[in-house]
């Protein structure tokens, strides 16, 4: 049988591991890439050529932190500038006790509203049990929380994690992975405890850190607005808080570390010094979430510190409890049109290979690029642009709409 080349053309093609070249072309032989490199340094094909006009093509994103549980929710919880410990307590009353159909039902919505804006590989914190729906264009790593401040409780949602584990065998691009919850929900015990499992099941974890100074409090006092809502809730347990440590941080990202791959949720409150051990630790990511830091008000996210240290950053969109929805392509605008100080292409970066590599490993099962050996089929996006110079295309990006190319 004879192979089929397309030689697909287009005004700009943006691989992302290397810069954005001008009169792209993406060669394709049996719908998989052979080939891409400038037209003017492009061998002459055998097969037809397809050109896709005025548009930068993209690969598709990584949302490499998101909870898909609360795809329902129509507008974030609270309101803006809201504290942490606050949110987190209205968000338990607002949602109450999910079905197990239920969380079917705002996973799959999540996961279309995801697949519709570009995304093409997902970092999902689960409450288990969770089903996935089976998917056209996206790959998911499915985090299994746990939390509990109890012993019991945390020995419930180890379990819980392993049986979600099991329930996950089988089904085609779902990596499992765990998610020790947050320092105020999960003691360090249990999450040496959660590093152990993903030792053993050679995958990532995810945990929420630095996301506030109350956080650093409660960690280092034992007291402030974390300590009143654990109070409040019942669910404060003598001993717990402060902890021994002065550097509470920093020992829950070399504890992280121990795991084969480690994301940082949030990184807000990162101090310099836990920014120079990040830079040490190369199998540990940073995932910013830009807007949902600006729902809460924190102030400015050290994302230029992480990169000049050369940290991992990607980028998430965290849930619609805290953001207006699960587009991550308006989180590159966000940046792209409020943080100047950032180089336009890392902002890219963060938003595709850096996000694939922290939640698969280096190469991230070629997610979040544009190389050859990639299957092209429902892989690519493409904003509109009719830029003539680099300068112009990243204006053209901050401004536009993504769209998927399903026809390639």
């Amino acid at each position: 049988m004879s192979s089929t080349e397309i030689r697909y053309v287009a005004r700009w093609v943006l691989p992302i591991d290397r810069p954005p070249i001008r009169s792209g072309v993406i060669q394709v032989v049996d719908h998989r890439i052979v080939q891409v490199q400038s037209d003017q340094h492009s061998a002459v094909a055998s097969g037809r050529t397809v050109d896709l006009g005025d548009v930068a093509v993209l690969p598709r994103l990584v949302n490499a932190h998101t909870h898909l549980e609360f795809s329902d929710c129509r507008l974030p919880i609270g309101n803006p500038g809201i504290r942490l410990s606050e949110w987190i307590g209205q968000v338990i009353a607002a949602r109450g006790q999910a079905s197990a159909q239920q969380r079917r039902e705002r996973i799959a919505a999540g996961v279309a509203e995801s697949e519709a804006a570009g995304v093409g590989l997902i970092g999902d914190i689960a409450t288990t049990p969770s089903v996935y729906p089976v998917r056209r264009h996206s790959g998911i790593v499915s985090f299994a929380e746990v939390l509990g401040l109890s012993a019991e409780r945390g020995e419930e949602r180890l379990s819980a994690a392993e049986e979600h584990r099991r329930s996950l065998q089988g089904m085609p691009a779902v990596w499992r992975a765990v998610s020790p919850h947050a320092p105020y929900s999960t003691p360090e015990r249990l999450v040496g405890r959660c590093v152990d499992l993903a030792r053993r099941w050679d995958g990532p974890v995810a945990m929420h850190l630095a996301e506030s100074p109350d956080e650093r409090r409660l960690l280092i006092s034992g007291d402030g607005p974390f300590a009143d809502t654990l109070k409040a809730g019942g669910l404060w347990r003598e001993g717990l808080f402060p902890t021994a440590s002065q550097r509470p941080v920093a020992d829950l990202i070399e504890l992280l570390a121990r795991s084969p791959r480690a994301l940082l949720v949030h990184g807000n409150d990162l101090r310099q010094d836990e920014i120079e051990l990040l830079s040490r630790l190369l199998n540990v990511s940073v995932v910013y979430c830009p807007r949902t830091h600006a729902f809460f008000g924190y102030d400015r996210h050290p994302v230029d510190r992480l990169l000049r240290a050369g940290v991992r950053v990607a980028l998430g969109t965290d849930s619609r409890a805290s953001n207006p929805d699960l587009n991550l392509w308006r989180e590159v605008q966000f940046l792209l049109r409020k943080r100047p100080d950032l180089d336009p292409h890392r902002v890219l970066e963060m938003a595709t290979v850096s996000g694939a590599d922290a939640l698969l490993g280096p190469g991230g099962n070629r997610f979040g690029r544009i190389s050859p050996g990639m299957g092209v089929r429902g892989t690519l996006t493409s904003v509109p642009t009719d830029a003539s110079t680099v300068e112009q295309l990243w204006r053209d990006l901050a401004e536009r709409e993504i769209g998927c190319m399903e026809s390639v």
